[in-house]
């Protein structure tokens, strides 16, 4: 693999769907599995197979369309989990099994009542079983952002030697900041013998908003896959957004890190797992909001109407929306409203302008959005109508 490229891990069919009331039924994830091997992702983490019987249907299934990704199946590091997985995934192309376990303090001492020495040798007997399945086994480290640096090099280190292709650091309760998460990257990539073997992953949650800084924090220090999903959704605060740390590699070519991404069917896809979920996308969320390339401010307004660029960093066709959109409200400039009246037929000079927008601040000032329709009845209603429409 290049050394620039950045794999991208979906799993919105597996972390994404643990978000309560999200269930999706086998049909759906088929669908949604189908646009994510279109989009380009490197892999899809499809389920979690031993979790329920339709689980494990789902992820078999999954395995026996996907053309181009590798097909992933978590698993926890006990045994029947883990040949369940095998079983699952044994119609894919490229099988990964996901299994690993925690290592923080907090999770050896209170979920595993165990020790660091015998957390490393359920780890290692994971990976080592994983591997009598499947070529690629990818082990994750739980609550690595709390894991003590040294251990868990020495975890990595343990698990590599046992087979594992793939390091997962997940800073699981979202607590990293950003230059904290990048630096444990960065002293893996540096303490960790035959870390040349593996590619190190970032598994990023949003509990405090850092999911995605932490997630191009971690690729900037050695880090080449990242772990994510649509629309950011996932447990809790959910996950790093793979919109958002594609388009942000995109637009920062200096960082000469690529993802392979068709980004144009970014909002596509986005409306598909919305839909699919019945998660509706908050209107400002960054690149596929329905407010992401909307502008309603009459100094912005202006400027974009000028050049597009003035106040937008991203064409919005690279990520599948149509047009920016000027919205008008009583915020509104008179650029942005000969711009629309522009738009639906109407050649406005300076003076009938001037009149017609008195009237349409009367009328933004009554209704929170200024639509065409709106436009129409405000230009019929003006003196200058009849001047207009006989020009």
């Amino acid at each position: 693999m290049s050394d620039n490229k950045v794999q991208i891990f979906d799993t919105t069919l597996r972390d994404g769907e643990q978000v309560p009331g999200c269930k999706l039924n086998t049909e759906q994830k088929l669908i949604i599995a189908e646009q994510l091997d279109n989009l380009g992702v490197d892999i899809i983490e499809a389920g979690f197979p031993v979790s329920s019987p339709g689980d494990f249907k789902s992820v078999e299934a999954i395995s026996k369309i996907v053309k181009n990704a590798t097909v992933c199946g978590l698993t926890r590091s006990v045994e029947n989990d883990i040949k369940v997985a095998g079983e699952a995934l044994k119609y894919a192309k490229t099988p990964r099994i996901h299994t690993g376990i925690g290592t923080s303090d907090s999770h050896i001492k209170f979920k595993f009542k165990s020790t660091q020495e015998a957390i490393i040798e359920r780890a290692v007997k994971a990976v080592s079983y994983a591997k009598s399945f499947v070529e690629d086994v990818e082990f994750y480290a739980e609550d690595a952002g709390r894991t003590d640096n040294e251990y868990l090099a020495r975890v990595c280190e343990a698990v590599i030697k046992a087979g594992a292709t793939v390091l997962n650091i997940p800073d699981t309760t979202g607590y990293c900041l950003p230059h904290e998460y990048g630096a444990k990257i960065k002293y893996l990539k540096e303490h960790v013998k035959g870390i040349d073997k593996a590619i190190i992953s970032c598994h990023c949650h949003n509990d405090l908003g850092l999911a995605t800084a932490n997630s191009i924090e971690g690729v900037i220090n050695g880090a080449r896959q990242i772990e994510c999903t649509i629309n950011g959704i996932g447990e809790r605060a959910g996950n790093t957004a793979l919109e958002e740390v594609v388009m942000i590699l995109k637009q920062h070519p200096y960082l000469n890190l690529d993802t392979g991404i068709q980004t144009e069917m970014l909002y596509g896809i986005s409306q598909l797992v919305s839909d699919s979920m019945g998660i509706y996308t908050q209107p400002n969320k960054a690149i596929v909001g329905a407010n992401a390339f909307a502008h309603s401010s009459g100094i912005h307004q202006d400027g974009v109407i000028k050049n597009r660029e003035t106040y937008e960093i991203m064409d919005p066709k690279d990520v599948g929306v149509t047009e920016s959109a000027i919205v008008l409200t009583a915020r509104s400039g008179r650029a942005a409203l000969a711009y629309r009246a522009k738009n639906i037929g109407y050649e406005l000079t300076k003076l009938q302008l001037d009149e017609i927008y008195t009237n349409f601040l009367d009328f933004a000032d009554k209704k929170k959005e200024v639509d065409d329709n709106d436009i129409h009845q405000i230009i019929e209603k003006s003196k200058v109508y009849n001047e207009i429409t006989s020009a």
